[in-house]
């Protein structure tokens, strides 16, 4: 298993500004309806780059939600949330569409692969977008997955591991600032989601990113750097360099407590 040794050096509460910032948010908040319960309560998270949080926490806990408003897929009722530095509540539509194609990666369950393209095609679309075709750099990216020979394949002739790697690969082509893996082992097998998170954590230690991964998994968030855990819009504890016993055991009290 890749792991990065020592502690983090980013904090929930506190932690570095500058050009080190992957990813900020300050005072963040979620509400979906006036008067009604908060989805996210108020909430100050700082990642430096090259960093892995696993974000966990019993069903309604807030996960989605943190998720969407830190990648910029929904806005937060209140707060400020900086990709890179970047102030995306700031941003036209436009603006912030662009800067989710090019310094935002994501990884979802479901892969979200377009059928009618090959493999390679899939992962070239973010730089397609741009107007900025890299062959090259899509050959990389394949061969780093381990599926440089299956460009010209469409996603329908790879098994479901197989899709999840295109997925990484793609949301890895344009070097992001944060790479958004939303339950991104939740649909595989042990043998083939440990493969799946290897590469995860090969993206943090040997190429800079930062990844922040929702799962339910306590096996899949002991890749982690860290684990944050959300109950009821709220952290509810955090644990570095986390272990699954470890996480499993917070978990099972938070499930217990809300129960």
């Amino acid at each position: 298993m890749f792991r990065r040794q020592g502690s983090v050096a980013g904090t929930l509460e506190s932690g570095p500004s500058g050009a080190t910032e992957a990813l900020s948010l300050e005072g963040v908040t979620r509400t979906y309806r006036r008067g009604g319960p908060a989805a996210l309560a108020p909430l100050r998270l700082t990642l430096p780059r090259g960093r892995f949080l696993a974000v966990m926490g019993p069903s309604g806990s807030g996960k989605s939600t943190l998720l969407q408003c830190a990648a910029g897929l929904d806005r937060p009722s209140a707060g400020t949330v900086r990709i890179g530095g970047v102030d995306i509540g700031s941003l036209k539509e436009a603006a912030l569409t662009r800067l989710r194609r090019e310094r935002v990666g994501f990884v979802f369950q479901a892969h979200n692969l377009v059928p009618s393209l090959s493999v390679a095609e899939n992962v070239a679309l973010p730089l397609l977008l741009g107007g900025e075709p890299d062959d090259d750099r899509v050959a990389l990216g394949l061969a780093e997955v381990g599926l440089g020979d299956r460009g010209n394949d469409r996603p329908a002739e790879l098994s479901g591991g197989q899709q999840q790697r295109v997925a990484i690969a793609r949301a890895l082509v344009t070097r992001p600032e944060v790479v958004f893996a939303d339950e991104p082992t939740g649909a595989l097998d042990p043998v083939t989601a440990h493969g799946v998170l290897a590469l995860l954590r090969q993206a943090v230690d040997q190429d800079g990113h930062t990844v922040v991964m929702v799962t339910h998994d306590p096996a899949a968030a002991a890749w982690a750097d860290e684990a944050l855990f959300l109950a009821d819009g709220h952290v509810a504890n955090r644990l570095l360099q986390p272990d699954s016993e470890q996480v499993h055991g917070i978990m099972r009290n938070l499930k217990g407590a809300s129960a």
